[in-house]
Formats: structure tokens, C-alpha cells, sequence
């Protein structure tokens, strides 16, 4: 595991995951959404985006935390390991709804300053609507990876694996 990609729908605990997993393996850890907002949810450009992600994913050793559709098989291409949270839906919503409340008014670590956590009803219909959009995306995405996907159904498998993952110092 050199180069990981951690996918999975919105509120699955992608950046929890991506920040403890980083640690115990040694990496950099790139979120996305920090690389692609800017202050004030001001949205970033798709192609400085992907220049962002070309210089990460050129180098030996990284993890990168997000789905981004649009620069899944870019990071595909040089990933070694996929670690897929396929949660249920319901459960991603509820988490979603306890982190806007827990960060309202702030700026999550894994997000770029100056994007507090809101309310966003758009963002929560995404959520519910993942199982009829950016599933199918990412599990279409998915067919042709060569490396190693790790598909997490439900938290407990989540913490079982970890259990079993050897930390590197």
C-alpha cells in the first residue's frame, strides 16, 4: 500500500479513515476538497484540479481522500490499493447530518479555511441520490483497476480490517 485511494459515498468517514490510515502507513495524505476549494466555497478549476493531482500522483508514496469523478481514472492509473466505503446510504446521511452540526460555523481539517460547515440541501440530496448516480460512476471506474480494492460494507468491517493492518513507522 504505496499509493491509496480512499473512495466512498459523502459522510462514510472517507477523511476520518484517510488521516489514520496515512499515519499508520507512513504517507502524505491529499484530501480532495481541500485541493479543490477555495475560501469562501468558491469552486476550483477542473484543470487545476488535475495539474494538482498529476504532480501527487507522480510521486512513489501518497493517499488521496475523495471521489471526484471527473479524476478517477487518473488517480486509478497509479493507485496501488482502493479502499472503497460502501456504506449504507442511510448511515452516510445520518453522519453527514451530525458533522454539519458538529463543525457549523467552522472549517473542517480535511477542507480548505475559509469553508465552514453548512447546511447544504443539495449536498444532502447528493448523498441520497448516490445510489442512482455516482455509484454506478464509480463502480463502472472501478472494472478495469488492476490493483487491490478493499470494499468495506459497514463500519464493523471497516474496524476489522484495520484491526489486521500492520502500522509502518
Amino acid at each position: 500500500m504505496e499509493r491509496v485511494l480512499v473512495i466512498g459515498p459523502c459522510g462514510a468517514g472517507k477523511s476520518t479513515l484517510s488521516t489514520d490510515l496515512a499515519r499508520r502507513l507512513s504517507l502524505p495524505v491529499h484530501h480532495l476538497d481541500r485541493l479543490h476549494w477555495h475560501p469562501g466555497w468558491v469552486e476550483g478549476d477542473k484543470d487545476e484540479l488535475i495539474e494538482k493531482l498529476a504532480a501527487i500522483t507522480a510521486g512513489e508514496r501518497w493517499l488521496i481522500d475523495g471521489n471526484y469523478g471527473g479524476t478517477m481514472a487518473q488517480r486509478l492509473k497509479r493507485a496501488d490499493t482502493v479502499v472503497y466505503l460502501d456504506f449504507p446510504i442511510g448511515l452516510c446521511f445520518w453522519r453527514a447530518l451530525k458533522r454539519i452540526w458538529t463543525w457549523r460555523g467552522r472549517s473542517r481539517p480535511d477542507m480548505t479555511e475559509g469553508c465552514p460547515e453548512r447546511f447544504d440541501l443539495a449536498f444532502l440530496a447528493y448523498i441520497l441520490r448516490w445510489n442512482l448516480g455516482p455509484r454506478p460512476r464509480t463502480e463502472a471506474a472501478l472494472e478495469g483497476f488492476a490493483g487491490e480494492l478493499i470494499r468495506l460494507k459497514n463500519p464493523q468491517a471497516l474496524r476489522h480490517w484495520l484491526t489486521k493492518l500492520p502500522e509502518r513507522r
